[in-house]
């Protein structure tokens, strides 16, 4: 039997730092610099467009799909009666947009260990 204590650490997904458990901007532009051999400028602005298209695709109302990572999607909530929970006054929440994440059934098996990570994948 093989205790996950006792695995290769090359044979595992691992964020860039064990010590920050989120994987920043800075850290994707870091990532890009160190595989791709773009200079650190490019990274940047590389992470940076790729965010703002995401965004901006959203805002307008367009869903966004990544293939083999997952879906955002615009959800609109109807308005609802909600409560403040100190004084358990009744307010009222207004109908919004709100963004969810679907993670695709790849990136599942992944994060649960159900699929080995890709040759090129750290």
């Amino acid at each position: 039997m093989n205790d996950a204590r006792n695995d290769d650490p090359q044979d595992r997904v691992i964020l860039p730092s064990l010590e920050t458990p989120t994987l920043t901007k800075a850290e994707l532009a870091e990532l890009l610099f160190d595989r791709l051999g773009l200079n650190k400028r490019e990274s940047k602005d590389m992470v940076e467009a790729f965010f703002e298209i995401v965004h901006g695709s959203l805002v307008s109302g367009q869903d966004v799909k990544l293939s083999g990572f997952g879906n955002f999607n615009i959800r609109r909530k109807a308005p609802r009666p909600g409560r403040n929970p100190r004084t358990g006054e009744s307010i009222p929440i207004k109908a919004r947009n709100v963004v969810t994440f679907h993670a695709s059934h790849k990136l599942k098996a992944l994060v649960q260990g159900d699929t080995p990570p890709a040759e090129d994948f750290e």
